[in-house]
């Protein structure tokens, strides 16, 4: 890590340092504004309520919307492992480990650096959903996107990408 800073001293405005990683962790902020309403028992997602009224989507049709650009995303974000002909698998059991089974894709195919594979799986998440007249935050089952690659300098990581609203993301 030293010959790191001393190399881009120059360009470093300042350093973190802790016992294993950096994770960074974000979502669409905007998405997420709103307020408990207890008539409903439910949080309103005004966020949500507001990016439908900007795309002039109706509540009835936020469903399908969401459904075509989570399979945007996912097209997008999986295109390149398809095309280094990487795996892209699909983890069915909440128990198993991704990142032991990563590392071992790793290794099988000898993979030192770049990228390693992708794996999916479904999680409980944060994400809308349309009741009545309003849009409300729910903890759903959805689809995540694990992306497995080894930096040359900063060295193993992952990208945990949530493919449905609210699009939650970590980087470790």
């Amino acid at each position: 890590m030293q010959q790191f800073i001393e190399k881009y001293r120059a360009q470093i405005m300042g350093v973190l340092s802790g016992f294993d990683r950096l994770v960074l962790r974000g979502s669409l902020r905007r998405l997420n504004i709103g307020k408990f309403d207890p008539s409903l028992r439910a949080f309103v997602a005004k966020g949500m309520e507001e990016y439908c009224w900007q795309n002039k989507l109706l509540f009835k049709d936020y469903a399908q919307h969401v459904k075509t650009v989570s399979e945007r995303l996912k097209k997008a974000s999986l295109q390149p492992f398809r095309q280094q002909d990487l795996p892209v698998m699909f983890v069915q059991s909440p128990s198993v480990d991704k990142d032991a089974l990563a590392r071992k894709v790793a290794e099988e195919r000898k993979i030192s650096s770049g990228l390693v594979c992708a794996i999916s799986a479904l999680e409980p998440s944060p994400t809308f959903e349309h009741k009545g007249t309003h849009m409300i935050r729910r903890v759903r089952p959805s689809h995540v996107l694990y992306h497995y690659q080894v930096h040359p300098e900063v060295g193993w990581m992952y990208a945990r990408i949530q493919t449905w609203f609210p699009f939650i993301f970590r980087l470790a």
